[in-house]
């Protein structure tokens, strides 16, 4: 059964809020002036360093500006700031459906994003409508970097490159539009590379930060430190397995974790992630079914805890279609079961590597 510490971090985690976007307003924010009134509009001092501190921290960041678009990229583009702004809306659409729009193409929970501007209507209206949006006044922004939120624990390499991971994405998406065929054939396209490792001690900052960032693709919710994943990592009694992929276009980091707790004859999933950025491409059921393959191998019954978090239900749907039955339940704690007799192999379209 689940553990009263494990159901504490799982409470605990609730309460822990973790930005992951930070999206600007334009006029008197990121720059002072209003662009279509004002003869001349000035950068706001230091905001190169703070926006370029930001994004060196792994933390993504948008637009949601009342103004005119193509006038309001080119000065962003003059100021050397376009780049840094991932799916900008700019447009006359209300603060809270351009935050909105970010949240769904970014595929990032609304409470993980901070909304900066000037005005009080924009921000109450914005603090009214989306109460999850964590709302900061302009007058604030020499605060933000010093903000506990907006400081992670570590900064991994997968942190320094999140945004041009995105814009690899981007860019994906945009082939993929286009693309005339089925989605498996669009797949085979990419020459994706999926490979599953036990877990060094260099990888473990990055596995601190993804049980800490992924919510949706996660199926308990459990937080664990640096150093209790460094326990796991040296444990007789667990295995810690790290995923990562890549493709044509470029790496997308390490992006599934997997701790599994090893009893003599009995195998318990206690967490399995995976980045929400991989979740059209495939890959999802790979680690699933090699863990389920290593039991079987060993010999021994296979469990999963599953902890509903009421936003990981594709995790839970998960483990239903790979063959898991519910043996135990106590309120959102699910005990589920896999008799190993359906193991499907890694899709043709992707490269599966094991490293051990």
């Amino acid at each position: 059964m689940i553990s009263t510490k494990e159901q504490d971090i799982n409470s605990k985690q609730k309460d822990k809020k973790v930005i992951k976007c930070v999206v600007w307003d334009l006029d008197n924010t990121l720059w002072h002036g209003v662009l279509l009134e004002d003869e001349k509009v000035y950068r706001r001092e230091n905001i190169v360093n703070l926006i370029e501190t930001l994004d060196n921290r792994g933390i993504l960041q948008s637009i949601a500006s009342k103004n005119e678009r193509a006038t309001a990229i080119a000065k962003l583009e003059e100021f050397g700031l376009k780049e840094y702004f991932l799916y900008p809306q700019i447009n006359w659409n209300s603060k809270a459906t351009s935050i909105k729009e970010i949240a769904k193409l970014l595929n990032i929970g609304l409470d993980a994003i901070a909304f900066v501007d000037d005005q009080l209507f924009e921000l109450e209206e914005v603090k009214f409508t989306l109460p999850e949006i964590l709302c900061i006044n302009a007058d604030d922004i020499g605060d933000i970097l010093d903000m506990p939120v907006m400081n992670p624990r570590f900064v991994t390499e997968d942190s320094r490159i999140r945004r041009l991971m995105y814009i690899s994405d981007i860019e994906r998406k945009n082939v993929e539009k286009e693309f005339v065929g089925t989605a498996d054939e669009f797949l085979a396209t990419l020459n994706m590379s999926f490979t599953i490792s036990s877990a060094k001690e260099e990888d473990l900052q990055r596995a601190e930060e993804l049980t800490l960032r992924t919510n949706q693709l996660n199926t308990t919710g459990y937080t664990y430190s640096y150093d209790e994943l460094n326990h796991f990592r040296q444990s007789e009694n667990h295995k810690l397995l790290i995923a990562s992929l890549e493709d044509k276009y470029g790496s997308y980091g390490k992006i599934g974790l997997v701790l599994i707790e090893c009893q003599v004859e009995i195998w318990t999933i206690k967490l399995l992630l995976m980045s929400c950025r991989v979740m059209s491409r495939g890959v999802g059921t790979i680690m699933m079914n090699h863990i389920m393959s290593l039991a079987q191998s060993n010999n021994v019954r296979l469990l999963a805890e599953f902890v509903s978090n009421n936003r990981n239900r594709m995790m839970y749907i998960s483990y239903k279609f790979a063959g898991f039955k519910e043996v135990d339940k106590n309120c959102d704690s699910i005990i589920f079961e896999n008799d190993l007799t359906r193991i499907q192999p890694a899709p043709s379209y992707v490269n599966f590597k094991v490293i051990d």
